[in-house]
């Protein structure tokens, strides 16, 4: 039998999760560049870092921008392969021009990339709040990703539009240490 705790919490996150859908639509197709201005003017990717970006579903703020940015200045690029469920990502290196296969759930990953280990992970969420918590699409990926990478640095990458006053968060919910937007970077917890 699960828990009424349990219950209520997902039922909290569902909420969560809707509200913050119906939050970015409509957010301009220029909010990836203000992003990756943020992003590279707070110097949060430190150089000669793997940086692990994603393709982006519908919806969600475009990294292109951003990730054409870091290859000018000489980063290495991964892009996320999405496992069978109950297991973290793996990430597989990318350049502009690799062939992309078709993933799970909409996603796009290197057809033929080797398997990387990033020094920062920029995460894709549906709702975030300034003490660092991260609602995604429910599958706990980037949780056990980030668990099993200690030593990477996370970035959080959204709207503006998909900030909340409060993420409803479970204990294996990874809190994010820095969250970048088009509006600026928002360094979470006590670094608020």
């Amino acid at each position: 039998m699960v828990a009424p705790h349990f219950l209520q919490l997902d039922a909290a996150k569902r909420a969560a999760r809707n509200a913050a859908r119906a939050a970015r639509l409509g957010n301009p197709l220029a909010a990836g560049r203000a992003l990756a201005d943020h992003v590279l003017a707070a110097g949060l990717v430190p150089p000669g870092a793997c940086v692990a970006g994603i393709w982006p579903l519908p919806g969600e703020v475009d990294l292109r921008p951003l990730m054409d940015a870091l290859l000018a200045r000489g980063h290495a690029l991964a892009l996320p392969f999405t496992p069978a469920r109950g297991l973290p990502l793996e990430f597989r290196a990318w350049a502009l021009g690799d062939a992309l296969a078709d993933g799970p759930m909409g996603t796009r990953y290197p057809s033929h990339g080797v398997v990387v280990v990033p020094d920062v992970v920029l995460v894709p969420l549906l709702a975030f709040d300034r003490a660092g918590g991260r609602l995604g699409y429910g599958g706990g990926y980037y949780d056990r990703t980030l668990a099993g990478l200690p030593d990477a640095h996370a970035i959080g990458v959204a709207f503006a539009s998909q900030e909340m006053p409060e993420v409803p968060m479970g204990p294996h919910d990874w809190r994010l240490p820095v969250v970048a937007t088009e509006a600026g970077v928002i360094r979470c917890g006590t670094g608020a």
